[in-house]
């Protein structure tokens, strides 16, 4: 460790900044941000500086001269020549300031880490000077891990410390703000639930503590997105590394579920046609059982957990079981698919509006919708599990008034390294998926945005199915 690392209050006292430029503006905005009281110096300040900086720093539009750093704290020098930077610094350090010369650590008494705020939470990052751009990735994959809201998960905590000092000895004191932060009054406040995480608190303060108390767990319903791992959301990822154990359908890919921590168990939950790995009532029974056992739970979902993934279900399940649960969306398969193949679901041009609909129903029988609505809008149409039903999807759409030209396209594994795209008619929409050997999952899009999808040619999908049945 070259340089120690430490926090300043830097609140109401004298920051000096040496410079008119983008470098003197990044500077400046770090030190307002932790509530110094700024005074920029420069023969030519930029009007962009002048005009963010007006009525938040004094500002001096000459040269500057050692009276500016009498009772400074804080000294940042940008922009200046080597010999006339290392003579302000020096004259910097007579008055007792600190001094940081940009892009110059050798006459730098500390240097500016890469940072990331969260309020009351702040993280800093240092590569002393050697990388800088390696600090900003290092930090870029810090951000992905801390939740936005952690500051004020710091500040809710600090206003129970008292309360939690004042009831609990220091060894049960130690105890509780594990539990704490692993458990479901923590989650609360990371959700927003600000209110009801207080009640929760005050009402786990208050109840007799402990040595085996394990608490109440927490259930994430989680949108893993429609297969790729990078179109995770931030939030997604962190609960997805959190979780003590993991319920998971046949959407969610491998990618994604080697995200989780090596300890964590995993219990596949998923459904095909005509085989349930287990009853809906089953796995949300289990969710609950896990949960009040004290596990983060996390069940994860291909795409978003409330469009067609009977999230709805599981946390209607939860919440009459008294069990904090809290849902995080992901990308749909629709949305996610049709930015794969390039296609655009709305077109000024196109398609004014978009319709998601399920082509799966109970046993063999026809989903139960309004075909003839459906036919008579005209716009983007999305099947979801619509593969095994499509020559009757077809059918009746063409039946109820949709031209049988009508473009479609249909995108199996859209995301992965195995997407493939097909375009097609409507009219020939179930033989487009048979001599494309489409299995799913895959979803089909009907209208005349389809006509823009990137497709494959079906005579390049036969030439490699025939080398693979070679093989």
């Amino acid at each position: 460790m070259k340089r120690f690392p430490a926090f300043l209050n830097l609140v109401d006292r004298r920051v000096v900044i040496v410079g008119g430029g983008e470098a003197a503006a990044q500077k400046a905005r770090l030190f307002a941000a932790a509530g110094g009281d700024l005074l920029i110096v420069a023969e030519d300040l930029a009007e962009s500086l002048r005009s963010e900086f007006d009525a938040r720093a004094g500002l001096l539009e000459r040269a500057p001269a050692p009276g500016d750093f009498i009772g400074a704290a804080i000294v940042v020098i940008a922009g200046a020549e080597p010999g006339e930077a290392k003579a302000l610094a020096a004259a910097a350090r007579a008055e007792g300031a600190l001094v940081n010369v940009v892009d110059d650590p050798d006459l730098s008494d500390f240097i500016t880490p890469s940072i990331v705020d969260r309020d009351e939470v702040v993280v800093a990052i240092s590569t002393d000077g050697a990388a800088p751009v390696l600090g900003r990735r290092i930090r870029s994959k810090v951000e992905a891990l801390l939740p936005a809201r952690l500051g004020a998960l710091a500040s809710f905590a600090r206003s129970f410390r008292p309360a939690v000092a004042g009831k609990l000895a220091p060894p049960a004191r130690r105890k509780f703000w594990e539990r704490f932060f692993d458990g479901p009054v923590a989650a609360r406040v990371l959700a927003g639930d600000v209110r009801g995480a207080r009640e929760a608190m005050i009402g786990a303060i208050n109840r007799p503590q402990t040595d085996d108390e394990t608490g109440d767990g927490v259930i994430h319903i989680v949108g893993a997105g429609p297969g790729d791992p990078e179109l995770l959301t931030l939030k997604a990822f962190r609960l997805i590394q959190e979780a003590d154990v993991i319920f998971y359908d046949r959407l969610v890919s491998d990618d994604v579920l080697a995200l989780a921590r090596r300890d964590a168990e995993r219990i596949y939950v998923g459904k095909a046609k005509a085989n349930h790995s287990a009853p809906q009532e089953e796995i949300s029974a289990r969710l609950v059982a896990y949960a009040r056992a004290g596990k983060t739970v996390v069940r994860l979902k291909g795409g978003d957990p409330f469009i067609f993934g009977r999230g709805g279900e599981e946390l209607d399940v939860a919440r009459a079981a008294g069990v904090p649960a809290f849902v995080t969306p992901g990308i749909t398969a629709a949305a996610g698919c049709a930015a794969s193949a390039g296609m655009a679901l709305t077109h000024r041009d196109y398609s004014q509006a978009l319709t998601f609909v399920t082509g799966h129903a109970k046993g063999e029988a026809e989903p139960d919708i309004d075909w003839a609505s459906l036919a008579k809008l005209g716009h983007t149409l999305v099947v979801y599990m619509g593969v095994g039903k499509a020559g009757a999807i077809s059918e009746r759409l063409i039946e109820h008034g949709r031209a049988a030209g009508t473009p479609v396209a249909v995108i199996e594994n859209g995301t992965l390294a195995t997407q493939k795209t097909l375009k097609g008619t409507l009219g020939g929409l179930g033989a487009l998926i048979e001599q494309g050997g489409v299995k799913g999952p895959a979803i089909l899009v009907i209208g005349e945005v389809a006509a823009l999808a990137n497709a494959d040619a079906l005579a390049d999908i036969a030439e490699t199915n025939l080398k693979r049945s070679a093989a």
